[in-house]
């Protein structure tokens, strides 16, 4: 059996998947950019490359086994380590995880399609939209109660990317169809749908699971619905003939040869910190925490498509970031006063609600 995740430990845990989550969701969009205007065309490729990287959490799963085995060792004087379970997920909750995993796979393609199609800040704006999903999804799926700081969140956070869409009438590239344009704002928000939607589904998995929510059983969590995600995108490119074409794709690419695997490679892990941050979040605070954090990086990410692509800063996109900011306070101050008011409750009640709360 697991050692469960203390409270300290778990602040941990989620103050690492921010960073991780940081990290994914600034670059994401950066590098799948780079990837189309320096002369990268394949759909399916980009997403592949979303979560071909999915054995890299092979590496903290095995840590996870040698720490509960070396805890085993220390608790069992008899060192009797054949009750520690290679693998934590039970049948249920794998057969959950697939269907995650192709509803994962087609909201990769359409985020991939729309950035091939609209500019980092335009793409940026429109999948902001996913809190919104989100929240209306977590509302529904698993009874998601509101306070006024996580509404207040919320309204910040929607206004400025609405602010955002109405200065956005100017960013279509040039020589892109106007169809096309279009369709990519579609694409866009077809994967802010399926991205809320799926982040509430993710925490009622959990709900339900039947069994105790570690750490590790989200690591493989992860895996699983990011393999399946990949099978997804695999079939695509088979049937679209990427693989043959990535060869002539690289000798072609602006960049060179040489950098576009770079590109290939390093994009592919980038794009997986987006993954396992996501589902770390979710798993140390909520679906909610996942969709406002994602929300007030995207702001962040215009500053940078400024510095690497020459994008316009415009007064509404400060703004934007401002809200965003104020936005994302709000909800962690209301969430640090729920933090604190459980501490102040008395062991009485603290003992009769982590009975209720087991499964």
């Amino acid at each position: 059996m697991e050692p469960q995740v203390s409270s300290k430990m778990k602040k941990v845990l989620l103050v690492i998947n921010c960073i991780i989550l940081a990290v994914g969701t600034c670059g994401t969009p950066l590098l799948l950019r780079l990837y189309f205007i320096k002369g990268g065309n394949r759909i399916w490729l980009s997403t592949w490359l979303q979560t071909v990287a999915w054995p890299i959490n092979f590496i903290p799963l095995a840590i996870s086994y040698f720490y509960r085995r070396k805890i085993n060792i220390n608790n069992d004087i008899n060192n009797n380590n054949d009750n520690i379970k290679v693998i934590l997920m039970t049948p249920r909750i794998f057969a959950a995880t697939i269907g995650i995993g192709v509803l994962q796979g087609f909201a990769n393609y359409f985020y991939s399609y729309g950035s091939a199609k609209v500019p980092v800040s335009t793409s940026g704006l429109l999948f902001a939209t996913q809190l919104a999903f989100t929240a209306g999804f977590a509302f529904l799926i698993v009874k998601l109660k509101f306070t006024s700081y996580s509404v207040n969140a919320v309204f910040l956070l929607t206004v400025g990317a609405v602010l955002l869409a109405l200065h956005s009438g100017g960013d279509q590239p040039e020589g892109e169809p106007k169809k096309e344009y279009i369709l990519g704002f579609i694409m866009i928000l077809a994967a802010a749908a399926l991205t809320g939607l799926i982040f509430p589904l993710v925490e009622l998995i959990y709900k339900k699971a039947h069994q105790a929510i570690t750490y590790t059983l989200v690591l493989e969590f992860q895996t699983v619905y990011c393999f399946v995600a990949t099978i997804v995108a695999t079939i695509g490119m088979i049937i679209n003939k990427d693989f043959q074409a990535i060869s002539t794709e690289a000798k072609e690419f602006e960049l060179g040869e040489g950098r576009y695997y770079n590109l290939i490679i390093w994009g592919a892990i980038i794009l997986q910190f987006y993954f396992l941050g996501t589902i770390g979040v979710i798993y140390s605070a909520s679906s909610l925490v996942s969709g406002i954090l994602i929300s007030v990086l995207l702001p962040i990410t215009e500053v940078l498509a400024v510095f690497f692509y020459g994008e316009k800063f415009s007064a509404e996109k400060g703004v934007s970031l401002a809200l965003s900011l104020w936005g994302f306070l709000s909800y962690f101050y209301g969430d640090m006063k729920k933090s604190k008011k459980k501490e102040n409750q008395s062991p009485e009640t603290e003992m009769i609600d982590s009975k209720t709360c087991t499964p």
